[in-house]
């Protein structure tokens, strides 16, 4: 997905030539809306819109806007936006009549749109790097764009439950087959979570919901999207980078940028901390992390500044560095940041660096003078080691909200991703910026959820009769938790990381097509798990239309039928039940088990033999502590025919 390396071809895709790419499977994005005279909708070679299809390709503006044979929808939902925007007239007044229109002024829509389905689009690329064929994980599918999200008002937001549950509904009636959903908040109740209660009546309506887990990492405890009928995606890297080295005392640091151009001539350059250049009336704090009019030109002119990360963007230093006059950037980590760097499209010379580089580099301009370097002109390289690994920013567990379920779901390809972009919008997203591209390198778990939106584009086309719950868990149990060395995943520190940082693991599309065995959910269990957590019938309401009477025998959060068993609190022996459907072709599985630390689990039975699909059978594992503990330890339970390998996480807290 993403970015294809043969430019030249439009690349085969062994099994899942059967899916044909996704075709006629309908993808809704709820996002900042879409540029659709992109390539990446055209649609060559479509045939006609599936009968099925009841939407509309809305167009109330000056703006001209058009839909074809792929992108086949588009609305925009800005009533809640307005209220608000009303209600703070006095700081700001509601969004002009000529911003009635679907079209994507932003950038971040069509992006996330074209991962999701784009089509094929030979040469595409930022600058010439990552120059190759651009597709999305499900090439030929349609796609509808359902803007929702504007830009920020007085309060703060941009993205309203009003407008989020409108298209919600707008996208049940038109038809699509999958939600992408790129945006969130905080985690919180879902009661007053709009995500959660438009989510629910898509999976109701057997739409599958894809949403990203949230960029406020490394933190624990800061996922986002928690609901457990929703899929929700952390973010991880790719096997491709951008390298740009910094230079000085002999020593050479590996860093990542985009920057459009390289430094003049072959000469190196007086390099400095940028709080050695602190403007007049600011703060070194201020300086050294490189904020708007925050460096004297008299000290930065001419001269590579070294930036630290931190509180603003990291364009937007390299911007403070330009209009100080300064020729380059050097942007350091900070400790919480480790071994995540980022290419930008930066606005001048400039490479990103390492935590662990950055001290050497300060180091250097802390113990000598003078000091010089240089920065070279950054490449594309492909195949790089160690890959995936986990990107700091992805908002980790565990869940906040309902610790007994397992968040995020999956992890998938969220650092450095090219794709589409609006014509509207620069590639540094920062207003100064007046360049136009095509096509953008962003990161994020904006990114990386249509990634998981495209899969399940080709998993519904192969499987139309598969419920969402049977989807997700095959993308999970199949998902896998080694990179490219065969070591285990790494955070963005080079430490061991856990379910916690990608849930189930890297998602592998072709191993979910045949996952074996799967483990399914109604939507009577999840009205069941809202009864479980003390939802009445009134708030029960409003995810279900009918009424819903809770049983009187309460159900364990923990028997929750999920792809992975969480227990939040182990005390003597606790028993998980899970009960799966078996989607292949008759045969046996055996359990095998890897123990958390300290804990002994045992399952019952630990042989299932199915004689044929749709067979399904229940089994309970069985938890103890060996010993007292202090935190949570992570184990896997792993059901295999000989063929199959149906792996589910094990988190445990002590």
């Amino acid at each position: 997905m993403g970015l294809e390396r043969d430019a030249g071809q439009i690349p085969k895709m062994s099994i899942w030539n059967k899916a044909r790419f996704g075709e006629d499977t309908i993808i809704g994005n709820l996002d900042t809306g879409v540029w659709p005279e992109s390539e990446s909708f055209n649609d060559d070679g479509m045939g006609p819109i599936p009968s099925r299809w009841k939407g509309i390709c809305q167009n109330n503006s000056l703006n001209k806007f058009s839909c074809n044979r792929k992108l086949i929808g588009a609305r925009y939902f800005n009533k809640g936006y307005n209220a608000a925007a009303a209600a703070a007239a006095a700081a700001r007044h509601p969004l002009k009549p000529s911003f009635n229109s679907a079209r994507d002024t932003d950038g971040h829509g069509t992006h996330t749109l074209s991962t999701a389905a784009g089509s094929f689009v030979p040469g595409a690329n930022l600058f010439g790097y990552a120059n190759g064929t651009a597709k999305g994980g499900s090439p030929r599918a349609r796609v509808a764009a359902y803007k929702v999200c504007w830009p920020l008002d007085p309060s703060g937001g941009s993205c309203y439950d009003a407008d989020i549950i409108a298209a919600v509904d707008a996208a049940i009636h038109d038809g699509v087959d999958v939600l992408s959903m790129s945006i969130g908040g905080d985690p919180g109740d879902y009661f007053g979570d709009g995500i959660a209660i438009g989510s629910f009546h898509a999976v109701k309506n057997g739409i599958v919901v894809v949403a990203s887990a949230g960029n406020s990492g490394p933190e624990a405890g800061t996922v986002s999207n928690t609901a457990p009928w929703i899929l929700t995606v952390a973010a991880s890297t790719i096997d491709r980078e951008f390298p740009c080295y910094v230079s000085f005392n002999h020593q050479h640091i590996k860093g990542q940028s985009l920057s459009e151009r390289g430094l003049p001539g072959n000469k190196f350059y007086p390099m400095i901390k940028s709080e050695d250049a602190t403007a007049a009336n600011v703060s070194r704090h201020d300086a050294k992390l490189c904020l708007l009019k925050s460096l004297n030109p008299e000290k930065a002119k001419g001269r590579i500044l070294v930036c630290l990360r931190g509180q603003n963007g990291r364009v937007e230093k390299g911007e403070a560095v330009r209009e100080a006059g300064g020729v380059g950037m050097v942007l350091a980590n900070a400790e919480s940041d480790g071994n995540e760097i980022i290419a930008d499209a930066h606005v001048l010379p400039a490479t990103h660096i390492s935590y662990s580089d950055g001290l050497t580099l300060y180091s250097y301009l802390n113990s000598t003078k003078p000091r010089y370097g240089y920065i070279t002109i950054p490449k594309t390289e492909l195949n790089t080691r160690p890959a995936p690994f986990m990107a700091a920013f992805s908002s980790q567990g565990p869940n906040t909200v309902n610790p007994e379920i397992l968040k995020p779901d999956i992890t998938a390809p969220g650092l450095s991703i090219l794709a589409a972009y609006s014509k509207d919008a620069p590639p540094s997203e920062l207003s100064f910026d007046k360049r136009r591209v095509p096509f953008n390198v962003l990161s994020g778990t904006s990114m990386s959820c249509p990634h998981i939106a495209g899969i399940v584009g080709l998993l519904k086309t192969l499987h139309p009769d598969w419920s969402p719950a049977a989807i997700r868990s095959a993308i999970m149990t199949t998902a896998r938790t080694r990179d490219n060395e065969e070591m285990p995943m790494k955070n963005s520190s080079f430490t061991k990381a856990t379910p916690f940082s990608y849930g189930a693991g890297h998602a592998r599309p072709n191993r979910a097509m045949n996952p074996g065995l799967v483990y399914d959910l109604t939507t009577s269990d999840y009205l069941n798990f809202l009864c479980t957590i003390g939802y009445n019938s009134t708030k029960i309401a409003r995810f279900n239309t009918k009424n819903y009477f809770c049983s009187t025998k309460p159900v364990k959060l923990e028997d929750l039928n999920y792809p992975s068993i969480t227990v939040p609190k182990l005390r003597g022996v606790v028993t998980v039940t899970r009960k799966v459907k078996n989607v292949g072709s008759p045969g046996t599985y055996i359990a095998r088990i890897q123990e958390p630390a300290g804990v002994s689990v045992s399952v019952k039975p630990d042989r299932l033999v199915f004689d044929k699909v749709g067979q399904e059978k229940v089994f309970v594992v069985s938890l103890q502590a060996k010993r007292k503990g202090n935190g949570y330890v992570f184990g896997r339970l792993i059901w295999s025919d000989g063929k199959h390998f149906v792996r589910s996480p094990i988190v445990v807290n002590l």
